[in-house]
């Protein structure tokens, strides 16, 4: 049986088909902007009514505090923006070490994972096991308090690292660096493991009959096609890494966080200096985000 043709008159011309979703998209874009709206005004008007009121005049003052570390320089006279700055980049230089180091570290924990030798396969599924199930704070506390200030040589050996790279780094510094560093790793393993489990087991056996050894199958053959499936998962933890750099503060380090802390408790700009740091991360987390969908693009686009 065959069925009848829509009649003309019920037909929805290709235009209103195109926009209509154009118009139902605008309208809920035009409802958030105006509850945004709407609870900006309301903050605006009962600060207002406290005295306080929005205002920004307050960054060229003097932050009239001192610094741990920074990368940048810094002198006690320079203004809160400035010392904003060094804060955000001494976050970020947290960041990219730890999203290198944390990645090296996952990917071959992750492949030790398939290795033939049974001890290193045991020891990447420990250090998985142990690292991930540690809160983020407690891995800052152990390296700080247990190895990098209580067991003898170690502080020598940071001054030496700092000496060689021509490089400002602390004992804060390198605690916050491989607590990140070791926590973030065991997840990645988790992603790269996944990822890496993805991938047939014919495509083994095709290697292993090409006459290449576990080491070279994992690089050549079984890696770039896991790519595919470890790229989303790395993107999330990537991101994870970077908020959780904000614990700085349990250590000593002077990040973004603990430099917004300070202004509120000097000025009282609680609301304004925590809108810098969210803009701040936020732009952070959308840079990290932007640059492994990117990569994710190219992977899909090269097979």
């Amino acid at each position: 049986m065959s069925l009848s043709p829509v009649p003309p008159r019920l037909r929805q011309p290709d235009w209103r088909r195109r926009l209509l979703p154009i118009l139902f998209q605008a309208a809920i874009g035009l409802l958030v902007l105006g509850a945004i709206a709407l609870v900006l005004s309301n903050l605006q008007v009962n600060l207002i009514r406290r005295g306080l009121g929005l205002s920004f005049d307050w960054l060229g003052r003097p932050a009239r505090f001192p610094l741990a570390q920074g990368f940048l320089p810094y002198k006690t006279a320079d203004s809160y923006a400035w010392a904003f700055v060094v804060g955000f980049v001494n976050s970020l230089q947290v960041v990219v070490v730890g999203l290198v180091l944390s990645t090296i570290l996952g990917v071959l924990a992750g492949a030790a994972s398939f290795s033939g030798n049974w001890l290193l396969r045991q020891l990447a599924n420990v250090y998985v096991a142990v690292a991930r199930n540690i809160p983020p704070l407690l891995h800052l506390l152990f390296w700080y308090f247990v190895v990098f200030t209580t067991l003898p040589g170690v502080r020598g050996h940071v001054n030496a690292l700092a000496a060689w790279l021509r490089l400002p780094i602390s004992v804060e510094f390198m605690a916050l660096l491989v607590g990140l560093t070791v926590y973030t790793g065991a997840y990645i393993a988790e992603v790269v493991r996944g990822g890496i489990n993805s991938v047939p087991r014919g495509q083994w056996e095709a290697a292993r009959s090409l006459g290449l050894n576990e080491g070279r199958t994992l690089r050549l053959v079984v890696l770039p096609q896991a790519l595919r499936a470890i790229l989303p998962g790395l993107n999330s933890q990537y991101i994870n890494l970077a908020k959780n750099s904000t614990l700085a503060i349990a250590v000593g380090y002077s990040d973004i966080f603990s430099i917004v802390n300070t202004t509120f408790t000097q000025t009282g700009r609680s609301i304004e200096a925590f809108v810098i740091l969210l803009l701040g991360f936020l732009v952070l987390d959308l840079l990290i985000s932007g640059g492994m969908n990117l990569l994710n693009q190219v992977v899909l686009r090269r097979g």
